[in-house]
């Protein structure tokens, strides 16, 4: 079956909200992560730490150059995404409807490239 990465991308304030003020959205995220392993669909899940804990890497020149901070200046980063695999796209959907649901926030579906 494909795999998908289903995205979260939330905006920055929600690393300032004290944890109480989100309690229910972690439960539910919580919920439906049980829910997807339950259903034998779910690969991996990761929640990212802020922004400003990234380190960009570019070794693409003759020097390795590392720098402080996203590769992207945006208002909007990666902040969790689950790997999941499922029959479809249209599963993937299905599923990225309850993660968004779950955890309040957009989420973008990507299928994986597969072998040729």
């Amino acid at each position: 079956m494909p795999q998908f990465m289903l995205a979260v991308h939330p905006p920055q304030e929600v690393y300032d909200h004290p944890h109480e003020r989100i309690q229910e959205q972690w439960n539910s995220t919580e919920v439906f992560n049980q829910e997807i392993v339950d259903e034998g669909v779910w690969v991996f899940t990761g929640g990212l730490k802020r922004i400003e804990a990234a380190t960009t890497v570019d070794a693409t020149g003759p020097t390795v150059i590392t720098t402080d901070g996203p590769y992207a200046e945006t208002k909007e980063h990666l902040g969790g995404f689950w790997v999941v695999d499922v029959p479809d796209l249209d599963a993937a959907l299905k599923l990225a409807a309850r993660a968004s649901k779950a955890c309040g926030d957009v989420v973008e579906v990507r299928p994986f490239q597969e072998g040729e």
